[in-house]
């Protein structure tokens, strides 16, 4: 009985390590982006189109500093999805992002 009891403890373990580690990638970036004017049509706007991302957990867009922040879960999307996503907001030919740069991780879901 102690020995199935042992068994059973381990495999939820090993459960519940390989679960949490396979589907759940996150990764932060800190982003440049150039052709915001305002901080509510474009630094808001932005940020929105962030959050609805599928693999989004965390954006945050500031106006003044011409950046973004933005955590990922690089499992579902990875940099490029998001870049892609920056400059076709309303067509593409607004927003450039000129710099991407790995940081260590802001926030995620788990948090």
């Amino acid at each position: 009985s102690s020995v199935m009891k042992k068994i059973i403890g381990l495999l939820i373990v090993a459960l519940l390590v390989f679960s949490c580690n396979k589907d759940d990638e996150f990764k932060s970036i800190e982003i440049d982006i150039k052709g915001m004017t305002c901080e509510i049509g474009c630094a808001k706007l932005i940020q929105s189109k962030m959050y609805k991302m599928d693999g989004v957990s965390y954006a945050e867009i500031n106006f003044e500093a011409k950046k973004g922040t933005i955590t990922y879960n690089s499992n579902k999307i990875n940099i490029n999805d998001i870049v892609q996503k920056i400059e076709g907001i309303a067509g593409g030919g607004l927003y450039f992002v000129s710099k991407t740069s790995e940081i260590p991780i802001i926030h995620n879901e788990s948090n």
